[in-house]
């Protein structure tokens, strides 16, 4: 198990077209990627599902881990935590 933690930096969080960018790009590993709010108590999210990501209602600042289990797991991790820092282009 591989994990890191980040902030949410772009102005509108992790609404539809982000979380949908960052699904399809944890899609594309074969580790089993989990996304975790660290403000709450609720369970990690997969990362590959659209519906337990938008559920988080991740907005901007709040801190997220990342954590990954497979063969790409350091790939993904640090992949998808360069995604959420680089803004999403927003």
């Amino acid at each position: 198990m591989y994990k890191a933690t980040t902030t949410i930096v772009n102005p509108t969080g992790l609404h539809a077209r982000p979380a949908a960018d960052f699904v399809s790009l944890a899609k594309s590993f074969v580790s089993d990627i989990q996304i975790k709010d660290l403000a709450t108590e609720e369970p990690a999210a997969n990362a590959k599902s659209i519906l337990r990501v938008l559920t988080l209602g991740l907005s901007k600042g709040k801190n997220v881990e990342i954590s990954a289990a497979g063969e790409d797991e350091e790939k993904a991790v640090a992949e998808l935590v360069s995604l959420i820092k680089s803004g999403f282009g927003e």
